[in-house]
């Protein structure tokens, strides 16, 4: 019987990439997509799936975003992550937020089947380096930089903030208010420890974020 999975990216050309690895794969079969959160909820809602392959970078509400959703409304299907954000920044708050598993977008497609198979046999997919880390900070031992425990929305608005978009101009790219774009620019101002977006763009270029 073949794993039907619920694949969510909001780049066709990617998820058409993985659709091309899996046909060779016969336990595995890609049986809905979806490009945002809102309609990966409603086929969820609507349809039995044994995995949903989610990526955090979405348009609208982020991937951890649509975790909180599934938890609220009591849907266990099992979340593999499979994002273009590193392991140090979001594999311990994907697992916090009810994924069972996290993979850099980078991994090879070996190991991205193993983790599928993985984890819809009910099991946890870690590499060994998200693995120590998620040990160490569950310890008390979190050593990971100021900009690696921004949120996802937060590491977003950070990055269009240093390429020198306007609060207006984020919030139209993220569907969300100016107010809001505001709030989450302060949050992140505070947490780098900067007091304004030049301070904010020279931390980026100091860490290596920005070329």
């Amino acid at each position: 019987m073949s794993i039907r999975l619920l694949l969510v990216d909001d780049h066709t050309i990617f998820r058409s990439g993985l659709k091309r690895l899996f046909q060779d794969e016969p336990d595995i079969a890609i049986t809905g997509e979806a490009a945002n959160a809102g309609d990966a909820l409603g086929l969820l809602r609507r349809q039995a799936f044994d995995l949903v392959l989610l990526d955090i970078s979405l348009a609208g509400r982020s991937g951890l975003e649509l975790l909180a959703s599934l938890r609220a409304d009591g849907l266990g299907t099992p979340v593999l992550v499979l994002s273009m954000y590193p392991e140090q920044q979001y594999a311990l708050p994907a697992i916090q937020a009810g994924a069972m598993g996290y993979l850099p977008k980078d991994a090879e497609p070996d190991e991205l089947l193993r983790a599928i198979r993985r984890v819809a046999g009910g099991a946890q997919y870690l590499s060994a380096q998200a693995a120590a880390l998620v040990r160490q900070v569950l310890q008390g031992d979190d050593q990971r930089l100021p900009h690696e425990r921004l949120s996802v929305r937060e590491h977003q608005i950070m990055q269009m903030l240093v390429k020198g978009m306007s609060l207006t101009d984020i919030g139209l790219e993220m569907m969300i208010s100016v107010k809001t774009v505001s709030t989450h620019r302060g949050h992140i101002l505070d947490k780098l420890g900067v007091g304004s977006n030049a301070e904010l763009v020279l931390y980026a270029v100091r860490q290596g974020l920005v070329s």
